[in-house]
């Protein structure tokens, strides 16, 4: 059965190998884009919906069977924009979903956000992962958070470890990340689940 499913963060690295991976398994995908932002390279298949993560509006997880948070506000922002995206952002996008009555919702975590008081360069980071994933799982809905180690841009590998197995200082390349990220999406394989990963 076709789904409609709603990503938020697809024009980055990992969403835009994610969008183009869900498309190729027939289901729909409508992209949550930023006004101004590069879109260029996402496939012409792509629907667009216009919102900002940090002001998210009533309304947009309407129609979405599944909703997957694939955004970061990347490295090089400070504090405040992390808690805008990666933590009130995502725990808003959630309440959202479930307002819309989505029957998923796929969170990109990271390794250590397991942690409710990390320590380290990533604390800050860490913890507004944490937060927005015990947000997801005290939502009610069904749910996969997926949390990978370091990423690579590398392509496919010959096949990916997931949970408890995985070597946190091992590697993870996007396009396995978007390819767990899919299957979690679109089959209900880590429902209920909040995993660690790596590329094998």
């Amino acid at each position: 059965m076709t789904k409609n499913i709603l990503i938020a963060g697809a024009t980055g690295k990992t969403g835009r190998i994610l969008t183009q991976e869900i498309l190729d398994q027939g289901h729909s995908v409508t992209a949550l884009v930023r006004d101004g932002s590069d879109t260029s390279q996402l496939p012409k298949a792509t629907k667009l919906r216009q919102a900002d993560l940090t002001d998210l509006q009533a309304g947009v997880c309407d129609g979405a069977d599944v909703v997957i948070f694939a955004a970061g506000s990347g490295g090089s922002t400070g504090p405040e924009m992390t808690d805008k995206v990666d933590r009130d952002g995502a725990m808003r996008l959630v309440d959202l979903a479930k307002d819309a009555g989505a029957e998923r919702f796929v969170m990109l975590s990271s390794v250590g956000a397991d942690q409710s008081d990390p320590s380290g360069d990533l604390a800050h980071y860490l913890k507004a992962k944490h937060d927005a994933d015990e947000h997801l799982k005290a939502s009610g809905m069904t749910y996969a958070i997926l949390r990978p180690v370091a990423l690579t841009d590398d392509g496919r590998s010959s096949d990916v470890i997931v949970g408890s197995e995985v070597d946190k200082s091992a590697m993870a390349s996007r396009a396995d990340v978007a390819h767990v990220l899919a299957m979690a999406a679109t089959t209900g394989q880590y429902d209920g689940a909040a995993v660690d990963m790596q590329s094998a």
